[in-house]
């Protein structure tokens, strides 16, 4: 695995506290076409509530088909579908061919009706997969909703619970929202304690794509469980701009970055603040990338900052790398929050917060035309942000916000570089 570090600015002020940010890129290795997987254990969960009737329940079921046209026949699968009642139409089976062509045809059976158990259903697709996790180590709860939570458990932090404990017992989520109806922050808050990744799908057209894409990542994951730990002595303050969790140890940050998948691109913006110090002396943060057994997937790295003096400081040149990712950062932070000050009428504050970052990023992005265009995003977010906003353009907002903060594309997908032409 490649990783690499870069700072804002190499300098730190000797009177003063300072405030700089590091960018630490990771790149993980690719696999060969002849290269063996892990199997994979995936249940499929289905709304089948009355909203999902017509064309989404159709683009539902040629999603979960498409999806079992990845899978070997050392990989499992079950099928569970749900409204007020949950059905498991496909108890946890490998994909044998014979099996493969049942669940086709059970498939095909499922039609929308009822209101939406969300939870249970999920719940007993989880379950499917914690059953058999020892046949099949990647486990994973592929769910797809339109709608609220409104039967069963309802109560949001009840739900997230059980999606931290079932990530504990190795069945990771993720989820799927479909159209204007759905909780984006129950799906979203899911995905987070369950280790996985939230996707908001404005169109059902882009079901099939966004199933299939998700489902193909498991089957490309080249490290389990990765984090990135950040050392630093005890005087150094650091924080994660990103949204991914974070655990603090004396001297020490670590950084749950989940699983990778061939060729993924990630990035981790860190904000360390110093205290003053003896000019010329140094603070040195040494960066290490491990997987979940604790075996080190590279080097560790090392970026050195050294105490000058303010005249100094203020000369350095700064690195237009880092600037970029910090301004992209905060200000998907930024409308992340404005989407919650809308939500709850506060319609000025929500303009006005987007517009003092926007100020902020303008003040130092220069000539750089990618903090530009962040700069005139944020202003057209916060015309939008100061008026009531659609449900929608609020997920739409939400949705893009948390791709970046989880650095991923705008479909919320793992960033790899692009394909080379055959």
């Amino acid at each position: 695995m490649r990783v690499n570090v870069q700072t804002d600015r190499a300098l730190i002020g000797a009177t003063a506290p300072s405030t700089r940010y590091a960018l630490v890129s990771l790149v993980a290795p690719p696999t060969s076409r002849t290269q063996s997987r892990e199997p994979v254990n995936v249940a499929f969960v289905l709304d089948r509530s009355g909203s999902m009737g017509g064309n989404k329940i159709q683009l539902a079921r040629q999603a979960v088909d498409h999806a079992l046209k990845l899978l070997r026949d050392d990989d499992r699968f079950s099928l569970v579908v749900y409204d007020d009642h949950i059905d498991v139409v496909i108890e946890s089976t490998f994909a044998t061919r014979e099996a493969l062509a049942n669940a086709r045809a059970r498939l095909a059976t499922v039609d929308a009706r009822g209101s939406t158990d969300l939870c249970g259903g999920w719940l007993a697709g989880c379950e499917q997969v914690a059953q058999h996790l020892e046949d099949a180590g990647i486990g994973r709860c592929l769910l797809l909703t339109d709608g609220l939570a409104n039967r069963g458990i309802t109560d949001h932090d009840e739900i997230i619970k059980h999606a931290r404990e079932l990530r504990q017992r190795g069945v990771i989520t993720s989820a799927f929202g479909v159209g204007a109806d759905f909780d984006e922050r129950l799906l979203q808050q899911m995905a987070d304690a369950g280790a996985g990744h939230f996707y908001f799908i404005e169109r059902a057209v882009q079901i099939p794509d966004l199933f299939a894409s998700e489902l193909g990542e498991t089957l490309e994951i080249v490290a389990r469980d990765v984090t990135l730990t950040i050392e630093t002595p005890a005087a150094v303050q650091t924080q994660v701009l990103n949204q991914f969790e974070t655990a603090a140890r004396p001297e020490r940050l670590i950084v749950q970055l989940g699983d990778l998948v061939s060729g993924q691109e990630l990035s981790v913006v860190t904000a360390f603040d110093f205290p003053p110090g003896q000019e010329g002396s140094r603070i040195l943060a040494i960066f290490n990338v491990a997987d979940r057994s604790g075996q080190a997937l590279s080097e560790p790295v090392q970026q050195a900052w050294t105490f000058a003096s303010d005249a100094e400081n203020a000369a350095q040149s700064r690195n237009r790398a880092v600037d970029e990712a910090v301004g992209e950062l905060d200000a998907a932070r930024a409308q992340a929050k404005a989407v919650e000050l809308n939500r709850s009428g506060d319609y000025d504050a929500a303009g006005r917060l987007l517009e003092e970052v926007a100020r902020t990023i303008q003040s130092y992005a220069g000539a750089s035309a990618k903090l530009r265009q962040v700069v005139a995003d944020l202003r057209e977010s916060a015309h939008s942000a100061s008026a009531p906003m659609s449900p929608l353009m609020m997920k739409a907002m939400h949705f893009s916000s948390s791709s970046k903060l989880h650095d991923r594309n705008a479909e919320g997908k793992a960033r790899r570089p692009p394909k080379a032409p055959e």
